[in-house]
């Protein structure tokens, strides 16, 4: 065969075993014996291999993955991947269809109801009809990059057919159904290996594996559910997922429009008793408003969109013991009770422990030890007590008495008034809060110090260090006298610590573990005060100015800088070199014809959402303000705002301005 020949017999069997696959995993409909498909394989790769410039990574043979192990390397979402809104009755549907109704006027809404998957998310980007890359959901901004584990899925195609967009994103749900799973446990017992405790954490677990040949020999299936581009066909979510199918990608089956909330609920009531029939996991049902335009004028919270919601079906249930009650402290010092269980399966998992929340659950419930308790999973994940079968308790049962003092430090536990939970105060002398803080601050989020999440214990235990200021300043000859941690394990936690001082300063601002100061509230304050000397400073008045800061976090906020231990320690991360501003490159402007002016931005907009609003106000030197003040400047408002606010702000002599007034101020 010479090379024009073996060229056009590789393109030929790469479209057969395309065509097979796509029969096969996606339709379920066979059109070949295993043993024809394994024969156009073996010649497929048998040729590949003698015209090795004809290589190509979307090749069917590819599917078999690779021995060499490779770290993730984290990707930013073009379109952030935000979780959905949960809701748990009819009567919080309703609630979610009149906010859609009152957003969207004399409008006509259609909903789309998919079923909801029990999986692991995941985003694939398309280029001129071939997979890209694929990514994890991670923390929404940014992910890990699994292509390699992904293109060894069967149903998830490499090369697309049709009248595909040059460029776009799908999304959808890898999973392993139920048969498949029982399978692969079998496999795994016969050779004496752990056994998964459900499909869903197969799933993850098998995604994130470093090894994509040992990926390619598990069950990994995907259903593919939302479609993002500028040149999508269609303008409405249900087209373009039909479209979709047309290309070559798996949709799930059991898709509905609906006209109306009631319909949505009768598709929610079919599926809550049929889903136990399907071969796979499911939750839930997802609802999103069909229309594309709508879902832009809807737009997004800084958590979920606001034109797709969740309805998460009751939690299965089980009945076991209750043998003893733990109490853990937690970083914010934090008392959360544990019930130690007699095991129980249930969901697809052995449980022996689950929450109790705080005193006032225990008290509510009267949970006693050796009660007989029911427990289900909180979005089936969390094991949680629900309530007690009283039938069943004994007579010398006691009421259960709170514990008054700190497990691990002893100290008198606090509890105010608008908290749930019970608290130790001993915050710089108590062992757990101490850790806590520690790993917080070297997780992943926060700083990726790799490697040190796992030695805090050692390290503290040697009274090496006491903060989070301490890592900085470890001294390599300490380190190499401890148990297990060689010269080799040294240079890499010193490596990981010189590479944490480059990470941005929302980063560190959020790994310091302020109370209430989460990821998205940490960079809307690092953009807002610029600099950490700003920030020990600021005054409540200046705080509650930046956009989602309340009271609550002001207050955290100052209370944190009273205290002299924290100002030391962040004296040691500055003498560190961390980074303590905002980077002047990522803050540049598009202008400053908006500096010194603060703006708060209520209701809907005709050309523009209300975070790309924001947005726009932050790129010409403006700031964003969470509530009206004396401080405003300006009242963006659009359609539909909030008479509490209109009232604030005429009180006040507020200007009150337009989209297209705004837009003529920046121009």
């Amino acid at each position: 065969m010479n090379r024009k020949e073996a060229e056009k017999r590789i393109l030929s069997l790469r479209n057969q075993l395309q065509e097979h696959n796509h029969n096969y995993y996606v339709l379920n409909k066979p059109s070949i014996s295993d043993f024809e498909y394994d024969m156009l394989m073996n010649d497929l790769s048998v040729l590949e291999k003698m015209f090795p410039e004809f290589s190509d990574i979307s090749s069917p043979s590819q599917r078999v993955g690779s021995d060499i192990s490779n770290e993730f390397k984290q990707v930013e979402h073009k379109y952030p991947m935000l979780s959905l809104g949960n809701t748990y009755s009819k009567e919080e549907l309703v609630d979610f269809d009149t906010r859609i109704r009152k957003l969207l006027p004399e409008s006509d809404i259609e909903y789309v109801c998919e079923l909801k998957y029990d999986g692991t998310s995941i985003s694939l980007t398309y280029v001129n009809g071939k997979l890209d890359y694929a990514v994890t959901r991670g923390d929404g901004v940014k992910g890990d990059d699994v292509t390699a584990n992904v293109r060894t899925i069967k149903s998830i195609p490499l090369s697309l057919i049709g009248d595909f967009p040059p460029e776009f994103e799908i999304r959808g749900e890898i999973f392993i159904a139920r048969n498949d799973f029982k399978k692969m446990n079998a496999d795994r017992e016969k050779k004496s290996e752990q056994t998964f405790a459900n499909p869903r954490n197969a799933a993850s677990g098998t995604l994130k594996l470093q090894n994509s040949s040992e990926v390619a020999k598990r069950p990994l299936d995907c259903f593919l559910y939302y479609v993002l581009g500028a040149e999508l066909n269609y303008e409405n979510h249900y087209e373009n997922l039909s479209k979709a199918k047309d290309w070559g990608f798996k949709i799930p089956p059991h898709i509905m429009i609906c006209k109306n909330i009631d319909q949505v609920y009768n598709f929610i009531q079919h599926w809550d008793k049929e889903r136990k029939n399907l071969p796979y996991d499911t939750d839930g049902v997802v609802i999103k408003v069909n229309s594309l335009k709508q879902q832009k004028i809807l737009g997004f919270t800084a958590k979920s969109p606001r034109w797709a919601i969740a309805y998460k079906f009751k939690a299965e249930q089980a009945l076991t013991k209750l043998l003893s009650i733990d109490f853990q402290v937690g970083r914010t010092g934090a008392i959360t009770p544990v019930a130690n269980l007699e095991a129980v399966f249930l969901a697809g998992t052995t449980v022996k422990r689950a929450s109790l929340h705080n005193a006032d659950q225990i008290e509510l419930h009267d949970i006693r030890l050796n009660d007989f308790v029911y427990i289900e999973k909180g979005g089936e994940i969390i094991p949680k007590i629900v309530g007690v079968d009283k039938s069943k308790r004994q007579e010398n049962n006691e009421i259960f008495r709170y514990i008054t003092h700190c497990p691990e430090c002893n100290t008198e536990l606090i509890r105010s008034e608008e908290e749930a939970k019970h608290f130790c105060p001993n915050e710089f002398g108590c062992p757990p809060q101490i850790k806590g803080k520690i790993e917080h601050f070297v997780s992943r989020k926060a700083m990726n110090i790799a490697g040190a999440e796992a030695t805090i214990d050692l390290l503290y235990n040697n009274h090496l260090i006491q903060d989070i200021g301490d890592l900085y300043f470890l001294q390599k000859e300490d380190l190499i006298k401890l148990e297990r941690f060689g010269e080799k394990s040294a240079d890499n936690l010193f490596e990981s610590l010189e590479k944490s001082k480059i990470v941005p300063f929302e980063r560190v601002l959020y790994g310091l573990g302020i109370r209430y100061v989460g990821e998205t509230v940490a960079k809307k304050i690092a953009a807002g005060v610029g600099t950490i000397e700003n920030l020990m400073t600021a005054s409540y008045e200046t705080l509650i100015e930046i956009e989602e800061i309340g009271d609550i976090i002001a207050k955290s906020i100052i209370e944190h800088f009273r205290l002299e231990k924290n100002i030391k320690i962040i004296e040691k991360l500055k003498k560190a070199g961390l980074q303590m501003q905002i980077d002047e490159k990522e803050n540049e402007n598009l202008s400053n014809k908006l500096a010194g002016l603060s703006f708060v931005v209520s209701g809907v907009f005709s050309n523009h959402s209300r975070d790309e609003i924001k947005k726009l106000i932050e790129l010409h030197g403006g700031k964003n303000a969470g509530s009206i003040s004396a401080k405003t400047n300006y009242v963006l408002a659009g359609e539909k705002m909030g008479p509490e606010k209109l009232k604030k702000a005429e009180k006040l002599n507020i200007a009150i301005i337009s989209e297209s007034d705004f837009l003529r101020l920046i121009q």
